[in-house]
């Protein structure tokens, strides 16, 4: 099972903060990331992503099924005027698996211009060891889970091997 954890901040230097502890917590096994990224919006309304160069432990299905979750809640505001049979499946899919779109919602609302929110997907978390280190950078907490068969399924779907 992976959980997705959208944390919102109103100041884009204390995300950056929060992603710096995130990936320290990753060097000492609090979390093991599958995906991990700030998304700031500028004053401008312009979406930036960052992202680490590499994160260690991360597959290949867990890296596609995060880049599908990350551009379905970030880079395609218009997505449910998308159309076809593949992108329509993984929609769908996602709706079911708890990425639906009030959840959807709530990501967009935490980033407003001159906000960021830190992303981070995870397949292994110690709970009470990372509420305490990212309890000073304080923020907006949205959470959501897919379950190891979702994740599969996603990857498949997004591979094409139905």
């Amino acid at each position: 099972m992976s959980e997705l954890i959208v944390i919102g901040y109103d100041d884009p230097a204390v995300a950056r903060d929060a992603f710096t502890t995130v990936q320290d917590l990753q060097r000492d096994y609090v979390v093991h990331l599958n995906g991990l990224a700030v998304v700031s919006v500028d004053a401008d309304g312009e979406t930036h992503v960052d992202t680490p160069s590499r994160i260690v432990g991360a597959s290949v299905t867990s890296g596609a099924v995060w880049g599908a979750i990350f551009g379905l809640l970030f880079l395609l505001p218009g997505v449910g005027l998308l159309t076809g049979a593949a992108v329509g499946g993984l929609i769908g899919k996602l709706s079911k698996s708890g990425l639906d779109d009030r959840f959807r919602q709530q990501v967009q609302n935490l980033l407003k211009p001159g906000s960021a929110a830190v992303v981070i997907m995870t397949s292994k978390l110690t709970d009470d060891k990372f509420t305490v280190a990212m309890q000073p950078h304080g923020g907006t907490v949205l959470k959501t889970s897919l379950s190891d068969a979702d994740e599969k399924e996603l990857a498949e779907q997004l591979a094409g091997t139905q």
